[in-house]
């Protein structure tokens, strides 16, 4: 088979096997590139910025109020924020604030690991405290796709940070809720989602005894009923079963379809994110920008404003690496007219000055649109405000964040005094 070409008339011709065919006239690059449209409804994210605790739940209630969906995409009951409705405080761990909204629909994402007994539980508290949660299973939608927290996973939690305290003088802070063995078992391709649940439990019952004595055999002395907690999961299987629904093709409706306000809760913050925070003082999930869309299946280009939240003092939960922590009278000042005190644990919130080297970094992995800065009244009574403006290594400064937790703990902090009251 041989071919030619040649011009006739201004237009190319060619030769295939002695017979004339006319080309088709070349396209222009800018003709033969099709721009996709801007998509009508994008998700507002509300993330947090430093080590959690820095008010979501209070820019979440204030936003959720004209959404008309309502998201968590990563972690579980670990997380905890307070929303207040009608002097009425409603405390949420797994459930999106937003399902306080009775016009707008809550949809916990395949990101999130769910302990079943904790949601139900959680909600029935909140029942009890006012009219705030009235009628939530109808407004609530879980993906089929999540991971169940099991029983055992809050007991092998309990387990392993006892042995990092024995073998290492030190735990991670963990809240024991069971989320990092419930993440393990999902990386590790043995866990059980919602959709197994909600199925054939026949199947469900057999998967759930063979991770179960996965669990046994790792933890000999673990200390787990299988049969009652299947039991229980038989019930929960029943009352969960209304709210399953597909996931992507929830989001792909919200998005694609009419009209929508989508806001997306973060749960704990970037500099726990399990991948930029500070590693291994980090819970197990992506709680930075990168999380919404693994954990709800929403396209980056779906992703429209991304608000940082930032508390104008630092606080932190637990053990690791904390600059500008002020370990004297004025952290304790910090802690009192701040209550802080954490909603999951009640543990006390170690305090310290604003770190800015912290908050850029936040805004380098999210790309804040905008900073969402709260409790700046709790500084009012200080003769002097600071802020954390660099860390220096050897009296060197440090060009960004360090990865390297030796490097974090060495660092000496310059410290910037931006404001001072006159009395």
């Amino acid at each position: 088979m041989a071919s030619d070409s040649t011009v006739a008339n201004g237009r190319e011709t060619a030769a295939l096997n002695g017979e004339p065919v006319m080309k088709r006239p070349r396209e222009s690059a800018q003709e033969s590139l099709r721009v996709a449209k801007e998509p009508q409804n994008k998700v507002t994210v509300v993330l947090g910025a430093q080590w959690g605790d820095e008010g979501k739940g209070k820019v979440v209630d204030l936003l959720a109020m004209d959404a008309d969906i309502v998201c968590r995409c990563q972690g579980g009951n670990n997380a905890g924020h307070t929303v207040v409705v009608d002097s009425v405080e409603y405390d949420f761990h797994l459930l999106p604030s937003g399902v306080l909204n009775k016009k707008a629909l809550s949809f916990i994402g395949n990101g999130v690991v769910i302990h079943l007994p904790g949601l139900f539980e959680e909600a029935e508290k909140n029942l009890q405290k006012g009219k705030g949660l009235q009628g939530w299973e109808e407004r609530l939608k879980i993906s089929d796709r999540a991971h169940i927290v099991f029983n055992f996973h809050q007991a092998v939690d309990g387990i392993q940070e006892q042995q990092r305290q024995q073998q290492e003088g030190k735990n991670l802070g963990t809240t024991k809720k069971g989320i990092g063995p419930a993440y393990s078992s999902k990386a590790a391709r043995n866990g059980l989602r919602v959709c197994d649940l909600v199925s054939d439990f026949k199947v469900f019952e057999e998967k759930f005894r063979v991770l179960a004595e996965h669990f046994l055999t790792m933890y000999p002395n673990l200390n787990i009923d299988i049969d009652s907690e299947l039991n229980q999961l038989k019930e929960y299987a029943e009352r969960l079963r209304p709210l399953v629904t597909d996931g992507v093709y929830f989001m792909h409706k919200a998005l694609t379809g009419p009209s929508k306000k989508i806001l997306v809760e973060g749960a704990n913050a970037a500099l726990l994110d399990i991948d930029f925070g500070t590693y291994p003082f980090v819970t197990s999930s992506n709680c930075t920008v990168g999380g919404v869309c693994t954990g709800l299946g929403v396209p980056p280009s779906y992703v429209g404003r991304v608000y940082g939240v930032v508390k104008a003092y630092t606080t932190r939960v637990g053990v690791g690496a904390f600059p500008t922590e002020q370990n004297n009278e004025l952290g304790a000042l910090l802690q009192s007219r701040g209550r802080e005190f954490g909603v999951t644990t009640g543990r006390k919130r170690r305090c310290g000055w604003l770190d800015l080297i912290l908050v850029r970094y936040a805004h380098m992995v999210n790309g804040f649109s905008a900073i969402a800065l709260t409790k700046l009244d709790i500084l009012d009574t200080l003769p002097e405000i600071k802020v954390g403006v660099a860390y220096k290594v050897d009296g060197e400064p440090l060009p960004s964040f360090p990865g390297s937790l030796s490097s974090l703990f060495l660092s000496a902090v310059e410290m910037l005094l931006p404001q001072q009251t006159t009395p």
